[in-house]
């Protein structure tokens, strides 16, 4: 069911705006050097209809995982290092995503930084851009591992990084945390975008609020949270209803 659930991310992102059309993946770490990641297929459809045997095992460098892994057609994503540079330089990390999201684009585009101006509207969110959401400034395909470098170094020790003319890069954990995290940022710059466009200027949480805004666990932020997206999903990319979120083993 890994794979299965791989897909499910990649279904999530899609239904959420944040990767709408053909671009975008997402990994998971399954040994040392091993990964489980979205690839290319010979019957693309985008990622709302990403199924487990668009998902395959490659090693770090982008070999088959196993025999049979690249055959029918498939090939890895073309900023594979994108995902396998994070993986390399952070061993905490087990998944990432790397995402297309627009109103993420704009905000950082119209020079606004994304900071903390709600609270309680998302407590994850409010965290984590009151720690910094840093920004990777070269708008190109991240397609070789010197240019996924230069990313890794602009995250620094940030879960999270924009892409400037490009998109979005976070990581997690488990991949619940990890799209979570994309659909926090990304949930930031499209209010962000309002304020300004309301004519408003968004302004940082006191600090006594922050302070104030408790760690909810991981069975609600994560878990709850993950359930909800996945339920929310209108269809399986087979055309059945989705009836709930496949099993994380």
């Amino acid at each position: 069911m890994t794979r299965e659930l791989v897909a499910t991310a990649c279904r999530v992102l899609a239904h959420r705006g944040l990767a709408p059309g053909v671009l975008g993946h997402v990994s998971l770490r399954v040994a040392p050097d091993r990964l489980l990641v979205r690839c290319r297929g010979p019957h693309e459809r985008g990622l709302a209809f990403t199924t487990a045997q668009d998902i395959r095992l490659v090693t770090l460098d982008g070999e088959p995982g196993a025999p049979g892994e690249l055959d029918d057609g498939y090939a890895v994503p073309n900023e594979l290092p994108l995902h396998t540079e994070v993986l390399r330089a952070r061993a905490g990390v087990e998944v990432v995503v790397h995402a297309h999201p627009a109103d993420t684009v704009a905000a950082d585009l119209a020079g606004l930084a994304l900071r903390p101006i709600v609270g309680a509207f998302d407590i994850p969110g409010a965290h984590l851009a009151a720690a910094g959401i840093p920004v990777y400034p070269r708008a190109v395909l991240i397609r070789n591992r010197a240019l996924a470098a230069e990313m890794v170094a602009a995250m620094g020790d940030r879960p999270v990084v924009l892409l400037r003319g490009h998109g979005l890069t976070a990581t997690g954990a488990s991949v619940p945390e990890a799209v979570l995290r994309a659909r926090s940022v990304d949930t930031l710059a499209g209010l962000t975008l309002a304020v300004a466009r309301a004519g408003g200027l968004p302004v940082d949480l006191p600090p006594e609020d922050l302070a104030e805004l408790p760690d909810l666990g991981g069975g609600f932020t994560h878990d709850t949270a993950w359930r909800h997206e996945v339920a929310s999903l209108p269809v399986s990319p087979r055309g059945a209803p989705t009836t709930g979120p496949p099993a994380a083993g």
